[in-house]
């Protein structure tokens, strides 16, 4: 464990029982969204690297414009 997240516990372990609850049930809903991010991005590398392919391809055959976030 990190010396940061050490201290993060050591701080939250003097909070209510209620708080720490929360405080545990956000960290853990945290760390499983972090592992499905993780494996979708694992599970997902064909998928992507044909878009950034045919992204490119359109890119040079003159399909695609610039445009900003304010055009989309």
């Amino acid at each position: 464990m990190t010396k940061l997240l050490s201290q993060a516990f050591e701080k939250a372990s003097k909070l209510s029982d209620d708080l720490q609850d929360q405080l545990a049930e956000e960290l853990l809903e945290e760390i499983e969204g972090e592992s499905r991010w993780d494996a979708t991005l694992a599970n997902s590398q064909d998928k992507l690297e044909k878009m950034a392919e045919k992204a490119a391809r359109d890119y040079l055959a003159g399909k695609t414009k610039e445009m900003g976030f304010d055009e989309l």
